[in-house]
C-alpha cells in the first residue's frame, strides 16, 4: 500500500513539474502581462472564482488595464479600462461572440450544437429573439405578463390570502414562486382550453402543481449550471441531470402543441425547429429549456433585490409607490379584488423612471455578468493609448462588477441608492464620468454591442409590472427590520444576477380595498 501510494504520488508530482516547465504559457513580446496560476488546468480558476471581484482588481493594481489569465484550460485576456470598452465592441472581424454562447448552450442544456457552420441547425437564433422579444411582439408578452401576475398573484395564491392575515415568507421564494409561474404561463401558455369548462378550477390545480413541479426541477438543474459552463459533465450530477431531463420532457413539441396561448417566441421557435435543424424531439425540446432558464435564471434574483431594496428603503418605497398610484391614476386604472384586473401598456410602464432607477442600482449592486469574445486568428487589439497581441481562441472578457462599483464612477457604490440614475429634472441620468471624462460604458449588466441580452426590455418591464402590482395590492414589511443585506453567492459569478446567499423573511397581506 504504502508503495503505490508513493508510486502514484511521484507520479502527480512529476506530472506538475512537467507541465510548469513544459505546459505553462510563456508570454511573447507585445502581450498582455500573463498569470498562470500554479495548478495544471485549472491555473486561477480557485482564486477566481472564490471572488471574481477582488481577483480582478488585485491583478488590476498589480498589472494594470489589461493582463491574461490562465483560467480552467483558457487564456482570458481581462480589459478593465471602461474607456477601451469600445475597442472590443468594433473588431467583430477578429473577435467572434457566438462561439462561446453556443458552445456553452450545448453543454449545458444538452442538445446538439446551434452553430449554423456545424450542420445541425440554420437558424438564426439571435435574430430569433430579437424579433420575437422587442418591437411589436414585446407589447403581446407585456400584456400577457400583466394577466398572469395577478393570476398568480390573486387565484393561484388564494389559499394562503386570507382577509387581514399576514402571510411569512421567504422574500426570494415569494419573487421565485411568482416569477417563475407568471413568466411560464406568459411564454409556454396554459393547459386549460375553455374557461367555461366545469371543471376549470381543478385543471388549474393541476396546471399550478404542474408548473411548481418544473420550478422544482428548474432549482436543481440551476444549482449545478456554474459547473456545467465550467465544463463538468452532467452526468456528474445525478438529480440534476434528472432534473433537465424532466423539464426536457415538458417541453416536447407534442407537449406544447397541447397548451393555448404560447408565446410568439415558442410558436415561432417550434417551427424552425421542425424546418430548420436536424435535432431529435428531445435535443429540440431542450432548446426550449435553454429558453426557460434564459427567461428566468437572471430575472428571478434580480426581483427579490429590487424589492428588498425598497423594503429597507422607505423613502425609495415612498417614492415608488407614489409614481406607480400616479401612473394608475393617469391611466384611469382603479385597483380591487372583485376580479377586475389592473391594465398597463409599454408606454405607462416606461413612464417610470424612478422604478427605472430603482431596478438599475439594485442590478448594479448585484450583477456580475461577463463579456466574452473569442479570437478567430491571432490579431493586434488597439486599445485608445495601446496595442495588444491576441492569439486565435484566446478569450478577451470584460468584467464590469468591476465598473459598477468603482467609486470614481459611483460614490458610495456599495450603498443603495434609488434615485442614483435619476437627474435634477427627475428624468434618467445618462451622464457618468470617470477621471473627469464622460463615460459611454457605465452600466452593463445585460452585457453589451452585438451581444446584449434580447430579452432586456421584456426583463425590466416583467419587474416593474410585478412591483406596481404588489405595491396596490399588499402590505408587506420585512420581519426583522433591520436585518443585514445578505451577501452575494458568487458561485454564479461571470453568469449575470447573483442570487442572495441566504433567505430574507418577510410578511404580507392584503389591502382592505
Amino acid at each position: 500500500m504504502f508503495l503505490a501510494s508513493w508510486i502514484w504520488g511521484t507520479a502527480v508530482i512529476l506530472c506538475c513539474v512537467s507541465w510548469f516547465l513544459l505546459g505553462r504559457r510563456r508570454r511573447r513580446q507585445g502581450e498582455p502581462p500573463l498569470e498562470n496560476g500554479f495548478l495544471p488546468y485549472l491555473g486561477c480558476a480557485l482564486e477566481f472564482g472564490a471572488n471574481p471581484l477582488e481577483f480582478l482588481k488585485e491583478k488590476q493594481k498589480k498589472h494594470g488595464h489589461i493582463f491574461t489569465c490562465h483560467v480552467a484550460g483558457k487564456y482570458i485576456h481581462f480589459l478593465t479600462d471602461p474607456f477601451s470598452y469600445h475597442a472590443l465592441m468594433r473588431q467583430g472581424k477578429h473577435l467572434d461572440w457566438k462561439k462561446f454562447h453556443f458552445a456553452t448552450s450545448a453543454k449545458a442544456f444538452g442538445h446538439g450544437s446551434i452553430d449554423p457552420a456545424e450542420g445541425n441547425t440554420t437558424e438564426n437564433f439571435h435574430q430569433t429573439f430579437i424579433r420575437t422579444l422587442q418591437g411589436n411582439a414585446l407589447d403581446a408578452l407585456i400584456e400577457a405578463m400583466m394577466e398572469n401576475l395577478q393570476y398568480v398573484m390573486l387565484q393561484s395564491r388564494a389559499p394562503k390570502l386570507q382577509s387581514n392575515t399576514w402571510v411569512t415568507e421567504g422574500l426570494y421564494t415569494f419573487c421565485c414562486q411568482v416569477m417563475f409561474e407568471s413568466g411560464f404561463l406568459t411564454l409556454f401558455g396554459k393547459e386549460l382550453n375553455s374557461n367555461n369548462d366545469k371543471n376549470l378550477s381543478s385543471k388549474q390545480e393541476t396546471e399550478r402543481a404542474h408548473i411548481l413541479n418544473a420550478l422544482e426541477n428548474f432549482k436543481e438543474f440551476d444549482k449545478i449550471f456554474p459547473a456545467l459552463v465550467a465544463g463538468l459533465p452532467i452526468h456528474l450530477f445525478k438529480s440534476a441531470h434528472s432534473a433537465r431531463e424532466k423539464l426536457g420532457e415538458a417541453l416536447l413539441h407534442k407537449n406544447l402543441l397541447k397548451r393555448d396561448n404560447l408565446s410568439e417566441l415558442v410558436t415561432l421557435r417550434m417551427f424552425l425547429n421542425d424546418t430548420l435543424s436536424t435535432f431529435d424531439d428531445m435535443e429540440k425540446a431542450k432548446t426550449h429549456v435553454a429558453v426557460l432558464w434564459a427567461s428566468q435564471a437572471n430575472t428571478i434574483p434580480a426581483t427579490f433585490w429590487t424589492l428588498f431594496y425598497l423594503l429597507k428603503s422607505p423613502e425609495a418605497m415612498r417614492a415608488a409607490t407614489k409614481e406607480v398610484q400616479s401612473v394608475l391614476e393617469s391611466a384611469e386604472e382603479s385597483i380591487s379584488l372583485d376580479g377586475k384586473h389592473i391594465s398597463l401598456n409599454r408606454k405607462q410602464l416606461d413612464n417610470m423612471p424612478i422604478l427605472d432607477s430603482i431596478i438599475k442600482e439594485a442590478m448594479r449592486l448585484s450583477s456580475a455578468s461577463m463579456t466574452f469574445r473569442v479570437a478567430k486568428e491571432d490579431f493586434t487589439l488597439h486599445l485608445e493609448n495601446d496595442f495588444y497581441n491576441i492569439r486565435k481562441d484566446d478569450v478577451v472578457a470584460l468584467y464590469p462588477q468591476l465598473l459598477h462599483f468603482d467609486p470614481e464612477i459611483y460614490a458610495d457604490p456599495l450603498t443603495f441608492k434609488y434615485d442614483r440614475f435619476l437627474n435634477e429634472k427627475g428624468e434618467e441620468k445618462t451622464d457618468f464620468f470617470r477621471n473627469g471624462r464622460k463615460l459611454k460604458y457605465y452600466y452593463m449588466p445585460f452585457g453589451t454591442g452585438i451581444a446584449k441580452c434580447p430579452g432586456r426590455l421584456f426583463a425590466v418591464h416583467e419587474i416593474k409590472q410585478f412591483l406596481a402590482l404588489v405595491f396596490s395590492y399588499f402590505e408587506m414589511e420585512l420581519v426583522d427590520s433591520n436585518v443585514k443585506c445578505p451577501s452575494l453567492d458568487q458561485s454564479r459569478a461571470g453568469l449575470g444576477i447573483l442570487q442572495p446567499s441566504n433567505d430574507i423573511d418577510f410578511r404580507y397581506r392584503l389591502k382592505c380595498l
